[in-house]
């Protein structure tokens, strides 16, 4: 019995339920039941398990969420909301500023930081303009995630692919394959997104009020956070092109954009206790039930019985979407890319290895780690949610317009 397949099985099983019985579990209430699963039979060591928790990510997200999270309690991400989306006069403007916008941003700050800063600012946006949060909340996952793809930086698998695949310049070759696509993927997102909810398209003129500061002080350290954030990933992305070897890990931009709140805010505890734990909690339980399903081998056994030709770029989307449903992007590109390369995979097929792993953040909940982080975000600010049926009926068939349109021009 291949109890750490079985137990990622049920934990997909459970994310599309979320109820049993009168008990209502949240996304990390469930991933911990499937961690706790492969510890207490033994499948994995407590030692493997805690060196299975990536500490750059778990680092590299607390940092942001402390920035989010004063720039949500200062009010100064509700200033910022105004100064972007004042000029959008209806709702078909509105969406498709978060959907660019989002886009835009991810490429250069990482997909979860647009995830962690971006949710309470989409929840207001809907709140003031008496719109769908559902509409919203799509808008912003598809935009970070399609956004990502057109830079080595954009997310974690991007940046395994750009150091490890041998590109002589990884930031011009995503861009140029990879940018027109992208936006062509975001217009379908958007037509998809009013097809599926026409009722957050209303025809109404959209009247955008100018917030105050609820903590000035804070804001100004909010503030200084995010243009920390801004300036120390346009240095790494400068380094990156004169001198590769002496760049720094992303950890430290987000860590050194949340030192001015920990050092100089007199809130310093109050915002540790309110950021988003749960989702922390959500990724060390997701590194340790994902370890224990790598040692089993079962999927690069799957692999090897399908036998595909793992280096054409059709067989390289159709791997990469589907089996990141099952072990999450990054494991799957670190998977694949040794195969990848040892076949001799070109350009073409390294970036469809990473776009067809990003991508697959559009067809279910659990594809890309920035859901996960707007779902819980969400349920922790304001209550709604998105369901695994309602994300799914707008992910699949944009999924399969977004492989299509990659393909299309990667091929």
């Amino acid at each position: 019995m291949n109890i750490p397949v079985l137990a990622l099985v049920g934990v997909f099983l459970l994310v599309a339920v979320r109820q049993v019985g009168n008990f209502r579990f949240e996304l990390w209430q469930i991933m911990l039941l499937g961690a706790a699963a492969v510890l207490a039979t033994g499948q994995i060591a407590p030692m493997r398990a805690l060196q299975a928790i990536d500490p750059d990510v778990m680092l590299f997200l607390f940092g942001v969420f402390v920035v989010g999270q004063a720039l949500e309690e200062s009010g100064y991400l509700a200033r910022l909301s105004y100064g972007i989306f004042r000029g959008a006069k209806s709702a078909d403007g509105l969406i498709l500023r978060i959907l660019f916008g989002a886009g835009i941003a991810s490429a250069f700050l990482m997909n979860d930081t647009l995830a962690i800063i971006g949710t309470p600012l989409v929840l207001r946006l809907a709140r003031q303009h008496g719109m769908s949060p559902k509409a919203l909340l799509l808008a912003l996952a598809f935009g970070v995630t399609l956004g990502s793809a057109t830079s080595p930086i954009g997310n974690p698998q991007n940046l395994l692919v750009a150091i490890h695949g041998g590109m002589s310049n990884p930031f011009l070759e995503f861009f140029r394959h990879l940018a027109l696509p992208t936006v062509v993927n975001l217009l379908a997102a958007f037509f998809i997104l009013k097809f599926f909810h026409r009722e957050s398209f209303h025809g109404a003129a959209l009247v955008h009020a100018r917030p105050e500061l609820r903590d000035p002080s804070l804001a100004q350290l909010a503030r200084l956070s995010l243009v920390l954030i801004v300036a120390l990933v346009g240095a790494k992305l400068v380094l990156a092109f004169m001198l590769p070897q002496n760049s720094y890990r992303l950890t430290w931009i987000a860590l050194l954009a949340a030192a001015p709140i920990l050092l100089f805010s007199p809130r310093r505890w109050q915002l540790l206790r309110h950021i988003d734990w749960r989702t922390l909690v959500f990724f060390a339980a997701m590194f340790v039930l994902m370890e224990s399903v790598w040692m089993t081998g079962f999927f690069q056994a799957l692999l090897e019985k399908w036998n595909p030709d793992i280096a054409s770029v059709g067989s390289v989307f159709a791997v990469s979407v589907l089996l990141s449903q099952l072990i999450s992007n990054v494991p799957l590109v670190a998977l694949y890319l040794p195969l990848l390369l040892h076949a001799g995979g070109s350009t073409p097929a390294l970036l469809a290895l990473a776009s067809g792993s990003t991508l697959a953040g559009n067809l279910f909940i659990l594809g890309a780690a920035s859901n996960v982080i707007i779902i819980q975000n969400a349920e922790r600010h304001s209550g709604h949610t998105l369901g695994f049926v309602e994300f799914a009926r707008v992910g699949i068939p944009l999924t399969l317009v977004n492989a299509l349109v990659y393909w299309l021009f990667l091929r």
